[in-house]
Order: structure tokens, then C-alpha cells, then sequence
């Protein structure tokens, strides 16, 4: 029985976790109170710098410029955060009232009712409302040309209130007599490169005047919100999405196009702009969103502060009128959005739809595209069109290439049977917790294991007190064994030495002042304090090994800058302090995607967070090996993703002098379901980190080892930790609890001091505070 409840529990669709309303992490606040915090960590509110010189900054809405100004004006609050469900996963876009009822969708009907409060909420909540499709459009053909054999035509459209609304076409039509599939984008001034690939197709190219200033042309969309406001609301993004619908009335009007083969693509801003019109425009039968970053191909879950791209708060601070203003509200709570974009990309399905993007994009998740993607997928399953869902993660730049323009176009063929090459659809994180038991055959029964909290550390394996640091670090070698067996069966080996890889230039380096100077080292470089002659400035310096947070595309290369800085912020703090620091993208991540792309095919019995820790091992190594490191002072520090490792990697390795962890961590065995964003399903089930925790999902009591035993094992060596108050990851009293508990194993050795405890009034993010708090323990330390 105990195995048929086992199968239950780790297949069967995990619904019972899933209805939960709780306290905010710990947290029990009013709609006004989390307004004010959110006002309290924002900072100060000023127009957008995002224009051109000629263009005025751009408004949240006809009547205000800045957030706080709509915010004042309407009264609008933050919803009532503990109502809404948490749930560790992507909204089920085929559940109905998830965290509720959770009422699964099996028919057309239900479909289309879950259809509908799609519409409603990612209308309230992220794009604003929209007008009817006017009935009034005038067409006026201002020229039309040859160009070789092609006929160029350009089109003005007028519609709307007293026809003031107006739209700039343009048509690029290859010869011939009978209907033809269309290829739209927005206009980019003297760039036909995407359309002239598509007419050499048979398309008719199409492009339309809406698009940001940028781009060389006026952007038509710009007067729609005040002709329609206030009734309609929608944001800038969904006015050029609106206004290519409105391009699509004017092709329905011609005779040679083919109507049931109409494609729209954008890139970037209008690869979010291109997804946002298919949802809503059912005639848009393909449609290709190219590196739409955090608003197109990325759930904004995912672009929350530990996977350091595009934020909402960031988008919201520089390109204010792209996102409803509500969205800000979410800022720290993500996790709690009713909708997301693969909702967007449900509304799509059955129509074609490729998500496309370099996974070394900067503003880019691989690892959250393909989250969508899997969910997208269920959708388009249900409706019988699972072959019409493609993914494109491609290397390359920004913008891709012609070569990744040829896909596009094969893809677009397939959908309109036009063409007989399938997309490849490559995934680089195609992990699951049920797939991971298929590689493993592993099966653990989690009643076999007792139930434990987190006040239980000065109790030996006997059962009895411990009372003096002898007797504790006898207990140490069991609380090892039990970090081991959650990170896997190690593989024999030794350091990987010297890793020279092209992939390093492709990804990136973070951009240093001259007094700082570089070397490679393993699979990583090393950063140190450097004289006029580019050699360190003295003997024996400390080390920090830096360890990244969840950046997939780019691992270290940013060095937790914001976005687009690639400043080497952190690197320029640490040796500023007199200590050189050590980098490397962990296994997965920045130039090292591909060699985690089949870990668990190679190592079914093994984790990856056991071969990031593996990975700091090695780094100790080799670090010790160099004459001008001081090997008796090596420390880790990471926010994140890397603060879990550091912690990991120091309760193993006794040579680590100490830790900074920031965000790094919440007590697992309370961690249950609802409690924070994701639970254990964050390394067991989403990231793949430690599979065997999955085991344990519902029964997180029973889990072998918590953070407490972790940092014991570190003990009496110095640790700082890091915990934001309203962390959507983390229960700050849990790890107030933890830390306390941990705090009396440091009482044996007469070091209490040694290990500390900030809590920020902040959300989980490794702000500029943070930073300094950080430098200042490390400055302290560099002292002793």
C-alpha cells in the first residue's frame, strides 16, 4: 500500500497542494499596507528616460505621467495578496477556479469559458481594454510602384471617432493571380530584410506604421489612447497589437489573400506586441513572437529578481507604458499574478505558435520558456494541435540571423501546409520529477523516514543532549551522510582542470575598471586587485568564490548588475576589499547550458546541485594551488541559487572560511505547500536541483536534512546570512527560527558572533544595501 500511495503522490497531478490561501510569507497585511510597502522600497518615481530626444516621455495614461500619479488619481490598491492562491507552479490553463475548486477543463465548453476569463483578467491586469474593431475604416492607396517584379503598395487607413485614428501600410506583392498567405511585422524604416525573405516565399510582405519611435517612423498607434480614453485603457504594447488587427481588416478586403494564411511576427518589443495580438485576433492563424523577453515568450515568474533580467519592476520603471500600471503591483509577489504570458499563449492554440529566442539572450530565460512552452503544450494537446506549438532556442544574437528567419518561414509553411519541414523543437531543460524517475528507477517511500522540525540540533543520533562542541561534531559525520544521500551519488573523479571554451566570448564577461585584472582558471576566472604590471597587488589575498543566482542565459556574466549593465558590479565591490574573486557558470547555466542539458540521462543517481557543489570543491582546489592565495581564507557568497550552494558546498568542505547567503534559503521541512512561491517543487520538480526531494512532497517533515543541520555543519566557521522580509521564496519567522536553533551549536564553541542574521524590509532581491552589507562583513573578516 505504502508504494500504491507513493505513485499517487509523485504522478498523480499534485491538486492537493494546490489549494492554499495563506498569510503572505509570513505576512498578514492589508491592501493599503502592502501598498505602502511597496512605495517604501521603490525608488523615487520619475518620468521614463526611454524616448528619443524629439519624442515626449512617455505617460502611464492620457492624465499621468508617473505611476504614483494613476495611483493617486483612481485609489487603485494592490489585491488582497493572501486570497489569492499560491501555487509552485505555472497557472493550470486547464484547471478552472485553480486553488479554488480546481475544476478540471475536459470539454469544449468548459475550454471556452476558461477562454473568456483569460481575456478578462489579462485585460484588467496586464494589457488593458481595447476598442471593438472599428466599422468605419476609409482606405486611401497613396502609391504603389514596381520594384523588379514585385508590387509595392502603400496604404493609408483611417477609422475610428470622425475617422481620426489613422494606420500607414505597406504591401510587397510577389506576381501572380491567385490568393496568397501574409507575412506581417512592423515597419522598420529601410529594412525590408523580413519581408523580402517571406516574398521570395509567395507571401505578400506587410507592414504597418505602430511601433516604438525608434524604428525610423512615426508611430500611427500613438493618438489611439486619447481618442479612446477613458473608456479604453490599453497600453502602448497592446496598441500596436490592436493596431495589427487592424491592418488584418484592411487585407481581408483583397481578393489575392488567402485569409486562413495570415502570419505575424516581431522582434523584441514587437515579438511581445505579436503574442499579445494573437491572443486576441483569432484571424492571425501563425504567429512567431521573437525574443519578446519578459512580456512575450517569458512568464513573469520567471523574470523575478533571482533570475536577474527584465524585472517587472524594472519594466515598470523604464518603459512605464508598456505594462498596465497594475502590473506593479506585483513587483516581489509574482507568483501571485492570476495570469501570465503562456495564457496569452493558450489563447493562441490551436493556431500555429513558435517561441523563439537565443538562449544567451541578456534580457532572457531559456529555462522559463520552456516552462511555458510545457504548459502552452497541454492546451494545445487538448485541442488535438499539439503539432502546432513549435520552440526555436537558438545561439546567436539578439536578433536572429537569416538562417533563423529561413525556420521562421519553414514553420509558417507547416502551419499552412505549405511546406513539409517540421520544427526540431530542442529543449534544453527538458526536465521532469516523473521523467527523472523513469532515468532512475529510484523509489523511496517517505513514511520510512521519521518526522523531524527544526529544534532538534543539540539532540545526538541516540536520542540524547548534547552538551559540549566534542559531542556536536560527533553528530556531524550522520547529518553529512544525510546532505550526500540529497544530493546524490557522486561520480569518481578528479578536478576538470583547464576548460577553454569559445562559448565564454559568446556569452560574455562583465566589463571591469584597468585596476582589476583577470585569469583563467578551471572552468571559470579568477579576478584579483591588480598593480600597474597587471599582477596581484600582494601576497596571500583572500578568495571569494562568487556563485551565481538562476541567470540561465548568462551565469556570471552580468555579476548581478541590473540588466544591460554587464558592470561587474560585484566584482568591483569584493576586490575593492581587498580580496580577489572567483567566477564560474554552474552547471546549466550562461556557457555551460548544454552541458547540463542531459545530466540526468548520464547521471540518473546523481543532482545538480551535488555537481555544483562538486564544482566548488574543485575551485577550492585549485585556488589553494596558487602561491599568491591565501588558502586559509577561501569564502563563498551568492544570492540565490548561490547562496544554497555556498551553504551546500561549506557544510562539506571544512576548508571554506566562510559564507554570505543572501535569500538563500528557507527551512524545508516547514516549507509546505503554500506556505512560499514554490516549496520544495523548486529543487525537486521546476530546476531539477535535488530530484530525491520530490519523494517527499507532501510529507516535507520527513525530509533527512533542513538548513539548520546544514549551516551546523559549518559551525564555528563565520556565516551571514541575508533575508528579506517579504521574500515570495522564503517564511522569514521559519529562518528566524532556524537561525536560532543554529545559534546554539555556535554557543558550544563560544562563537555565537560568528554567525548573523539581517532582515531587509525588502523583497527578495540583492539590492545596492545588501551589496554593502555584504562588503562590510567581508571587510571585517579580511581584518581578523
Amino acid at each position: 500500500m505504502k508504494h500504491h500511495r507513493l505513485a499517487f503522490l509523485v504522478l498523480a497531478g499534485f491538486f492537493f497542494c494546490f489549494s492554499f490561501h495563506s498569510a503572505t510569507y509570513g505576512q498578514d497585511l492589508t491592501p493599503d499596507e502592502y501598498l505602502q510597502q511597496l512605495l517604501n522600497i521603490f525608488p523615487e518615481d520619475r518620468p521614463s528616460s526611454y524616448h528619443l530626444p524629439e519624442d515626449p516621455p512617455p505617460h502611464i495614461t492620457p492624465e499621468d505621467l508617473l505611476w504614483t500619479q494613476w495611483q493617486k488619481r483612481t485609489g487603485e490598491l494592490p489585491p488582497d495578496f493572501d486570497q489569492l492562491p499560491s501555487l509552485p507552479f505555472l497557472p493550470d490553463p486547464l484547471i478552472m477556479d485553480e486553488g479554488g475548486q480546481n475544476i478540471p477543463v475536459q470539454t469544449i465548453g468548459q475550454w471556452n469559458k476558461k477562454r473568456e476569463q483569460i481575456k478578462k483578467d489579462a485585460q484588467y491586469w496586464l494589457t488593458g481594454t481595447f476598442p471593438p474593431p472599428p466599422d468605419n475604416m476609409v482606405i486611401e492607396i497613396l502609391e504603389e510602384k514596381m520594384i523588379g517584379e514585385l508590387k509595392e503598395r502603400d496604404i493609408l487607413l483611417r477609422f475610428g471617432p470622425d475617422h481620426q485614428a489613422q494606420l500607414h501600410v505597406t504591401l510587397l506583392i510577389p506576381p501572380g493571380d491567385n490568393p496568397m498567405p501574409v507575412f506581417i511585422c512592423p515597419w522598420k524604416k529601410g529594412r525590408y530584410d523580413w519581408v523580402q525573405a517571406a516574398v521570395r516565399r509567395g507571401y505578400i510582405g506587410c507592414r504597418f506604421r505602430a511601433t516604438d519611435t525608434r524604428y525610423g517612423w512615426p508611430d500611427d498607434s500613438r493618438e489611439y489612447e486619447k481618442i479612446w480614453w477613458p473608456e479604453y485603457d490599453f497600453t502602448t504594447l497592446m496598441r500596436w497589437a490592436w493596431a495589427a488587427s487592424r491592418t488584418i481588416d484592411y487585407l481581408f478586403t483583397l481578393d489575392i489573400v488567402e485569409k486562413n494564411q495570415i502570419a505575424l511576427a516581431g522582434l523584441s518589443r514587437n515579438g511581445k506586441m505579436a503574442l499579445w495580438a494573437a491572443a486576441y485576433d483569432e484571424r492571425i492563424n501563425a504567429v512567431i513572437p521573437i525574443s519578446g523577453g519578459t512580456g512575450g515568450e517569458i512568464p513573469f515568474r520567471y523574470t523575478s529578481e533571482p533570475y536577474n533580467i527584465e524585472t517587472i519592476e524594472r519594466m515598470a520603471r523604464v518603459c512605464p507604458h508598456w505594462l498596465h500600471p497594475r502590473m506593479k503591483f506585483f513587483v516581489g509577489r509574482e507568483n501571485k499574478l492570476p495570469v501570465d504570458m503562456h495564457s496569452l499563449m493558450a489563447l493562441v492554440a490551436p493556431r500555429g505558435l513558435m517561441l523563439t529566442s537565443s538562449i544567451f539572450e541578456e534580457a532572457g530565460n531559456p529555462w522559463g520558456i520552456e516552462q511555458a512552452f510545457f504548459s502552452a503544450q497541454t492546451v494545445y494537446k487538448f485541442l488535438g494541435a499539439e503539432h502546432l506549438l513549435a520552440i526555436d532556442l537558438r545561439h546567436g544574437l539578439h536578433a536572429p540571423s537569416a538562417r533563423d528567419m529561413e525556420r521562421y518561414l519553414d514553420f509558417t509553411d507547416f502551419v499552412f501546409e505549405r511546406g513539409n519541414i517540421k520544427p526540431e523543437n530542442k529543449l534544453y531543460y527538458n526536465y521532469s520529477f516523473p521523467k527523472w524517475l523513469e532515468l532512475s528507477k529510484e523509489r523511496v517511500d517517505p513514511l520510512n523516514y521519521p518526522q523531524k522540525g527544526i529544534h532538534d540540533m543539540l539532540v545526538d543520533v541516540h536520542g540524547n543532549k548534547i552538551k559540549n562542541s566534542t559531542e556536536w561534531l560527533g553528530k556531524v559525520p550522520a547529518i553529512k551522510q544525510h546532505i550526500q544521500w540529497v544530493l546524490g551519488e557522486e561520480a569518481p573523479a578528479v578536478a576538470p582542470g583547464q576548460q577553454p571554451d569559445y562559448m565564454r566570448d559568446v556569452v560574455g564577461f562583465p566589463e571591469l575598471i584597468p585596476q582589476i585584472n583577470s585569469t583563467p582558471l578551471m572552468f571559470g576566472r579568477l579576478y584579483f586587485p591588480a598593480t600597474n604590471q597587471g599582477k596581484p597587488q600582494k601576497e596571500k589575498i583572500p578568495v571569494v568564490i562568487y556563485l551565481h543566482e538562476y541567470d540561465y542565459a548568462n551565469g556570471y556574466a552580468k555579476g548581478s548588475s541590473e540588466i544591460f549593465a554587464k558592470s561587474g558590479d560585484i566584482i568591483t565591490r569584493i576586490t575593492e576589499a581587498g580580496y580577489a574573486v572567483y567566477l564560474f557558470d554552474q552547471i546549466g547555466f550562461g556557457s555551460r547550458i548544454e552541458e547540463g542539458q542531459n545530466f540526468y540521462e548520464r547521471f540518473p543517481h546523481w543532482s545538480k546541485l551535488g555537481r555544483m557543489v562538486a564544482d566548488v570543491r574543485w575551485a577550492v582546489d585549485a585556488l589553494s594551488e596558487l602561491e599568491w592565495v591565501d588558502s586559509s581564507r577561501i569564502f563563498t557568497a551568492g544570492y540565490a541559487l548561490g547562496g544554497t550552494v555556498g551553504l551546500f558546498s561549506a557544510a562539506l568542505d571544512q576548508r571554506i572560511a566562510g559564507v554570505i547567503s543572501v535569500s538563500g534559503f528557507t527551512p524545508m521541512r516547514v516549507n509546505t505547500p503554500g506556505k512560499t512561491a514554490e516549496g520544495i517543487y523548486s529543487y525537486s520538480h521546476l530546476h531539477g536541483l535535488m530530484p530525491r526531494l520530490g519523494f517527499f512532497a507532501g510529507e516535507e517533515s520527513r525530509i533527512p536534512v533542513d538548513f539548520h543541520e546544514i549551516i551546523g555543519c559549518i559551525a564555528p566557521r563565520p556565516v551571514f546570512l541575508i533575508a528579506p522580509v517579504w521574500d515570495q521564496y522564503a517564511s522569514l519567522p521559519d529562518i528566524q527560527n532556524c537561525v536560532d536553533e543554529t545559534k546554539t551549536v555556535y554557543k558550544l564553541f563560544g562563537d555565537e558572533e560568528k554567525l548573523s542574521l539581517t532582515t531587509p524590509n525588502d523583497y527578495n532581491r540583492f539590492s545596492d544595501e545588501m551589496k554593502k552589507q555584504m562588503i562590510e562583513w567581508l571587510t571585517h573578516n579580511n581584518k581578523r
